[in-house]
């Protein structure tokens, strides 16, 4: 009557449990050795896929998530997207970028041909291998603290144009045919104006309707997460409907996003959705991977990868160099970028899908997408240090008109964490020492009031990382914070400089105690002052009534000055 119920757990199920775990394992051994957590997520699929034990395969729900994990990293990438932040250098950084792409480009063509395949498979190999590692690029360079530095800007900004071309070369490789020249036209044509049409959309949710609608749902942690994931399908259905790939949609959602103050907390809200779904991703190319298609064309792999990362190295260089800016920003800025990136795993495995190329090409970019990740790695993490050895033998590049823009850059400024009366009070005193203050406010009904202000605000969480670092906290020269949260004044306490002066807030001795152990400056006790300020007033009142009173008509006269300002 019922049917035959099913025991134990789906397959499915089951597949999950096995990916996540051996995930988790190689995730780890990939930490101890320094390697880019996407290389253990591949090397995932390769020991559980056809390469190895040939335990999992891929089934409907994987490629499902799998195509959901590209979508939500696209997300994620255009919610990196905020021009102002590159504005300053803007000019060279499209030059470099747009140069890079067409010199690269033709620089893997050249290799690919030359190691012998096809037309096609030379076209689509020379297409996938122009970008850099985003992801890994953007986490070692914060992890570092360097995506404030100049060669960190210009590479988020090369990143950025990437990601662009990026999502154009997914919307070509959606063609049913690359023989059809008018259907890529069309194709290029409408994400071209979808993207020129975002930009409008963007400006006026930016300005309109985001604030308003994440402002009333941010006291919700739930549906602020929620309103966050839906905006992101609402493009990703329009976009669909338009015969583009849920890629496309999810990028341009991001891009709609990046212009809110709200985009910090959103980011670090949607990153554990997001890494789950690249496990997923990841793995499945792995899953796709036969052995002998990895290692089909393994020596020509090893070839181009030396080839492409030196090839690469010396054109963007040769770039940044042309721009006039320092050897040392050319020489960072190119070490940095000198992989292949995963989204070379991407073009590629969408062309297999298409037809294009067979699984073999698929092989050959992932292992070459391996190798240079791996090794560029320890190249982005030692940048500065390389360069103090390379140093000497780059004086051929200096001359009098090379200098570097002086960007602004968060340094030997304030962080305050918290906003009431109290800090209000004290914010002009800390422009006035500092200069540049940034408050990190996670109360939305402070944010007219922050937005309208002269000072930098970020809406958010303050034990998140993200917001820490868009905050500059490394980098502070004064932290004043006004929550009493032990917690989150333990962590700000270990991150900040050595030369930080950190004032925090305790409810009791022992916590005072406890933030003095860890470096704090000094706490505030608020029931402490209260206590001491109601003593004071007492004592004035029994032995000096007059001087009592006379000081009751002065903090009303304050409180009134306070009241017409706030007014005002």
């Amino acid at each position: 009557m019922f049917g035959v119920l099913q025991s134990g757990p789906p397959p499915f199920a089951t597949d999950f449990a096995i990916i996540i775990a051996t995930a988790v394992v190689l995730s780890y051994v990939a930490r101890l050795t320094g390697q880019p957590t996407i290389v253990a997520y591949i090397f995932t699929g390769l020991v559980l896929g056809p390469v190895f034990l040939d335990v999992v395969t891929q089934s409907e729900l994987v490629v499902l998530m799998s195509e959901l994990g590209l979508g939500f990293l696209l997300f994620l990438i255009g919610m990196k997207m905020r021009i102002d932040d590159v504005r300053e250098i803007l000019r060279p950084i499209i030059n470099v970028a747009v140069w890079q792409t067409i010199l690269q480009t033709a620089l893997a063509f050249v290799v690919a041909y030359a190691l012998g395949f096809t037309l096609l498979e030379t076209t689509i190999i020379a297409l996938a291998t122009v970008f850099g590692a985003t992801p890994i690029i953007v986490k070692l360079l914060s992890d570092k603290d360097e995506l404030a530095t100049l060669p960190g800007k210009i590479d988020i900004g090369v990143l950025i144009i990437q990601d662009i071309y990026l999502v154009i070369l997914l919307a070509v490789l959606s063609a049913e045919s690359l023989s059809n020249p008018q259907e890529i036209v069309v194709s290029v044509a409408t994400i071209l104006a979808l993207m020129s049409g975002v930009g409008v959309v963007s400006y006026l949710s930016a300005r309109y309707l985001l604030p308003t609608l994440f402002r009333a749902v941010a006291d919700d942690s739930r549906a602020f997460f929620v309103v966050g994931i839906a905006w992101a399908f609402v493009f990703i259905v329009g976009t669909e409907r338009l015969d583009l790939s849920l890629e496309v949609g999810a990028f341009l959602a991001g891009l709609s996003l990046a212009q809110v103050p709200y985009t910090s907390e959103l980011t670090e809200r949607i990153r554990p959705i997001t890494d789950f779904f690249m496990v997923v991703f990841f793995t499945s190319i792995g899953l796709r991977l036969a052995a002998d298609n990895l290692l089909a064309y393994w020596v020509e792999a090893l070839v181009a990868s030396a080839a492409l990362m030196v090839g690469n190295f010396l054109i963007i260089f040769y770039l940044i160099d042309q721009e006039k800016f320092t050897p040392e920003t050319s020489f960072v800025g190119s070490l940095n970028m000198s992989q292949v990136s995963e989204f070379s795993l991407v073009v590629g495995a969408l062309a297999v899908t298409q037809g294009f190329i067979d699984a073999s090409i698929l092989g050959y970019l992932s292992l070459m997408a391996i190798v240079t990740m791996s090794l560029s790695t320890y190249l982005i993490n030692y940048n500065y240090e390389i360069y103090e050895r390379v140093k000497p033998y780059l004086t051929r590049f200096e001359s009098e008109e090379k200098r570097d823009v002086d960007l602004h850059v968060y340094r030997d400024h304030a962080v305050v964490v918290g906003y009431d009366e109290i800090i209000r009070a004290g914010l002009p005193l800390l422009q006035e020492r500092f200069g540049d203050v940034v408050v990190v406010d996670r109360s939305p009904a402070h944010a007219e009031i922050h937005q309208a202000a002269d000072y930098d605000y970020i809406y958010g969480d303050f034990k998140h990382g993200e917001i820490r670092s868009a905050a500059g906290l490394k980098r502070a020269g004064f932290v004043l914070s006004s929550t009493v949260e032990p917690a989150i004044n333990r962590i700000l306490l270990a991150e900040v400089g050595p030369e930080t002066v950190v004032f925090a807030e305790a409810n009791s001795a022992e916590d005072a105690a406890e933030l003095y152990e860890h470096g704090a400056h000094y706490v505030v006790m608020s029931t402490v002052l209260t206590s001491e300020k109601l003593t004071d007033y007492l004592r004035r009142y029994v032995h000096d009534p007059d001087e009592f009173w006379a000081g009751v008509e002065r903090d009303i006269g304050h409180l009134r000055w306070i009241q017409g300002d706030t007014d005002g």
